[in-house]
């Protein structure tokens, strides 16, 4: 597959097979999301990867809200991986803050997507998922109070008759200009 082919078979898995999925395959994915670029080379990241049933399902469970009809896909998935943003280095704090840019932030959605894209090439299907309740995942987690979980990311294999859907994008004209900005 080349990049690109990567990239248009890359979308958000809503429907998972209960297959386990093998750790190595799933440290080759933290691997690309290890090499991901970061503010001052940072890292403000730590992968906490949840493959055990019971507790997995307690995490899907975080992600759903009473009258609220989203995220109950993730009870398909046999993995969830939350992204904890770590404390980054003194001159990234100092250059945010100067900034007003929340640099970790920033590195911890390139790394996430670094890891959906090597998912994508080894075949699995993936979601970020930023609706949940932080407070019971960094509960069931054991995350200390001063720490904050970035994403939550769905792991497994898509049925094999799930369909690639069309990638619905503004066309290249409406979202570039050289030069100056232009609308």
């Amino acid at each position: 597959m080349t990049f690109k082919d990567i990239v248009i078979k890359r979308q958000s898995v809503r429907k998972y097979l209960s297959t386990p999925i093998d750790r190595d395959i799933i440290i080759k994915c933290i691997e690309s999301a290890r090499l991901a670029p970061s503010a001052s080379n940072s890292q403000p990241w730590h992968f906490v990867i949840v493959d055990e049933p019971d507790l997995k399902n307690k995490i899907a469970e975080a992600t759903v809200t009473k009258g609220i009809p989203i995220n109950k896909f993730a009870f398909q998935a046999p993995v969830i991986v939350a992204i904890v943003v770590e404390m980054p280095k003194t001159i990234t704090k100092i250059a945010s803050w100067i900034k007003k840019r929340d640099f970790p932030w920033i590195d911890i959605g390139i790394a996430a997507e670094h890891f959906c894209l090597q998912a994508t090439e080894l075949g699995l299907g993936t979601c970020m998922i930023g609706w949940f309740d932080e407070k019971k995942v960094k509960k069931l987690l054991n995350i200390p109070s001063n720490k904050r979980v970035g994403l939550l990311i769905t792991l497994g294999y898509p049925p094999h008759d799930y369909l690639l859907r069309e990638k619905i994008r503004k066309p290249v004209e409406k979202m570039v200009s050289f030069n100056q900005y232009k609308k």
